[in-house]
């Protein structure tokens, strides 16, 4: 009996791989015994697939401006969303197109998404002065959208544990939360009166101020923490604007730069970043300590991969410091939807054994973490029930 070759061989699966495979490498890519055939769309994706993939034997699109522009509108005509961000990502390394991405009619001609503005905050320095409004621009689209993705469940999920640290038990009358003591004394249900008797008031205790946590963002400005920069950019400019929360953005790298002043606009935050060069996380740590002034109401937030560039140990013992004098430290190796980071397992492990909790954190679980550390919960069993990994055990050697 002969074998039916044509089973799942329909042809709009061939054409998706004579895609894959190329016009060189596709020459065994039949249908009925005739060569696949593309279609007008087809052909302009085989040709951009082409000049990006086989640049190095076709000379790819060269330097020149007008050609990158064409085909990045190709890109973003034909093919969707998500393979554009894929596409453009490998262009900045196969086609040179950072450098072209100084030019405004190339970043119009882009699609904004968070490796472009990481790229481009990268570029900050260079950017030429006829471009540096055009580079505004598309950060600030990305940072908008990212700010309307994220900033009603921060909002939500820090008030609302600030809210829950802050009941009592024994408050004031008019602080009484009649709703929450009703609840709590159920069991002090009395029928034959029809009444609860509240052994035990729940309220709200009296705020003496309006700010009642402080938060501390101090992050790593190496180039390989970009994308964490600009997540971070972004909440904090949320977490500036609740009155109950005082917010400090701290970014180092050799040195230390307090952009607390530039919090409300992330735009003007990623525009004063300088990402690359060394690190010096406890010169870094040294200067945030110095902005605590409530311990226990304060949450200290170090984004870095842990590269320390510099005293490894004056950075554990600041750790230490921070961690006894009540304040609650935490330590994320990314901020970012990227994966697994690299980082230093060392000196993950070492800050663990001092009390601060080190791991990655993905933007949608940001906010929750921060309503774990303003509750003073414990962060390791927040992080468990998430399924992230808080025990960082060294690379094996073998």
């Amino acid at each position: 009996m002969s074998e039916d070759t044509t089973v799942g061989r329909t042809p709009e699966r061939l054409t998706r791989w004579r895609l894959i495979l190329g016009s060189d490498e596709a020459d065994g890519v039949t249908f009925d015994g005739a060569p696949v055939q593309l279609g007008e769309d087809d052909a302009v994706r085989d040709k951009v697939l082409t000049d990006l993939y086989d640049a190095d034997r076709r000379g790819g699109l060269g330097s020149s401006s007008p050609k990158v522009a064409r085909w990045l509108g190709d890109i973003r005509s034909y093919f969707p969303s998500s393979v554009v961000q894929v596409m453009q990502g490998d262009a900045m390394e196969r086609l040179g197109l950072r450098e072209l991405l100084l030019e405004p009619e190339m970043m119009r001609a882009v699609q904004p998404d968070i490796n472009l503005v990481s790229t481009l905050i990268g570029l900050s320095g260079v950017i030429p002065e006829h471009s540096k409004e055009t580079a505004r621009a598309v950060v600030r689209q990305v940072t908008n959208e990212l700010e309307e993705r994220l900033r009603s469940r921060t909002v939500q999920a820090v008030t609302g544990a600030i809210d829950r640290s802050s009941r009592t038990n024994r408050p004031k009358f008019r602080d009484v939360d009649w709703n929450r003591t009703i609840a709590a004394n159920l069991k002090n249900y009395l029928p034959d009166h029809k009444t609860v008797v509240p052994e035990r008031l729940v309220g709200n205790a009296r705020r003496q101020s309006q700010v009642e946590r402080e938060i501390i963002l101090c992050i790593d400005q190496s180039g390989s923490m970009a994308e964490s920069v600009v997540y971070s950019a972004v909440f904090g400019a949320v977490l500036a604007s609740l009155r109950s929360v005082k917010t400090h953005l701290v970014v180092f790298d050799t040195s230390v730069v307090d952009l607390t002043d530039e919090i409300d606009d992330p735009v003007d935050v990623l525009f004063g970043v300088q990402l690359g060069g060394g690190t010096d996380i406890n010169g870094a740590l040294a200067y945030c300590q110095g902005l605590i002034t409530q311990p226990t109401d304060t949450v200290l937030v170090l984004i870095s991969d842990l590269y320390e560039g510099g005293i490894a140990e004056e950075m554990l013992r600041r750790a230490n410091s921070i961690v006894g004098s009540g304040a609650t430290m935490v330590a994320l190796l990314a901020l970012s939807d990227s994966g697994r980071p690299s980082y230093d397992p060392q000196h993950a492990n070492a800050l663990g054994s001092v009390g601060v909790p080190s791991f990655a954190c993905t933007p949608d679980l940001f906010p929750d973490l921060m309503a774990t550390a303003i509750q003073r919960e414990d962060i390791g069993a927040w992080a468990a029930a998430n399924d992230i990994v808080t025990t960082h055990a060294e690379p094996d050697s073998t």
